[in-house]
């Protein structure tokens, strides 16, 4: 596939991504590992029913343990330390920080073989993250403290699994897009043994709730890592890293959208910068 293409692919994940928040404000009360095994278990399972359609079931044995332990790791390690973190610091604070990802894989992607990490790269990930952080801060802005340092910790450790997720993903571009199937089943198994460790069984009261967890099983806790997988093997993973600031950006005129938040300067300047920044990438990657 081509380069071009393949980030167009990327970017749909980063699209999913940004209903995010809707489907899970749609999932209430069901708690978070629970509602990781059951979305990851839907996405794993169509992943599975798209390769046994394609015949290429024969490729999945031919992938690595190593490769699925990696890609477990990424998956799950990711949502189970990104959940935590959340419960261990204030939402804002640790939400800002778990973003550092895109940012850091503009900068992990200066080893990758055959990428040049410009200045141009660097400055539209600055602006990037100052839009994203004003979104995530809201009115009351950021104030970090002390006590909160372990959350902190685990929200950093959030965005270095999934940038070193993406970055080394490159590394084995030649592994099949079909193993993250074998991804997300392993991470639902996980999720649901933690669940029944440290979480209360609770289900959605409505179908709204139902319709929501399908929606994130299909979407953004699906498809997106499939697309994404194929968007940081084969396209532009600068650019792709610096165009994910446009996931909250996104979710929060989503959220707009359906009344769930009102609108704001804020949005709109942290829209010009995400905007600006991406641009200024883009223009750095295409230069020869």
């Amino acid at each position: 596939m081509e380069k071009q293409r393949a980030t167009a692919v990327g970017f749909g994940a980063v699209l999913l991504w940004s209903l995010l928040a809707l489907f899970t404000v749609g999932s209430s009360p069901t708690p978070p590992l629970l509602l990781n095994a059951i979305c990851f278990a839907i996405g794993g399972t169509l992943g599975l029913i798209w390769v046994a359609a394609n015949g290429t079931l024969a490729q999945l044995r031919q992938v690595s343990w190593r490769v699925y332990l990696f890609g477990t790791l990424g998956l799950f390690g990711y949502h189970a330390l990104y959940f935590s973190a959340l419960r261990m610091a204030p939402a804002a604070e640790a939400g800002l920080i778990a973003y550092l990802w895109p940012l850091l894989i503009v900068l992990f992607s200066g080893a990758l073989p055959g990428e040049t990490l410009r200045a141009a790269h660097l400055f539209g990930a600055v602006l990037g993250f100052t839009g994203a952080a004003l979104i995530l801060s809201g009115a009351g802005g950021i104030g970090f403290q002390t006590r909160y340092l372990p959350g902190y910790g685990l929200a950093l450790l959030c965005a270095l699994t999934w940038s070193g997720y993406s970055v080394i993903s490159r590394r084995i571009r030649h592994t099949p897009t079909s193993s993250v199937a074998i991804f997300c089943l392993a991470s639902a198994v996980l999720s649901l043994l933690l669940h029944l460790a440290f979480e209360q069984t609770v289900w959605p009261t409505e179908a709204a709730g139902w319709l929501a967890i399908l929606g994130l099983g299909l979407g953004p806790v699906g498809l997106a890592f499939y697309i994404w997988d194929i968007g940081v093997k084969h396209g532009d993973i600068q650019l792709l890293g610096i165009a994910s600031y446009a996931a909250p950006l996104l979710s929060t005129m989503i959220l707009v959208l359906f009344g769930v938040a009102s609108a704001s300067w804020t949005l709109a300047i942290a829209a010009i910068l995400i905007t600006l920044g991406a641009l200024i990438a883009a223009r750095a990657s295409h230069r020869p």
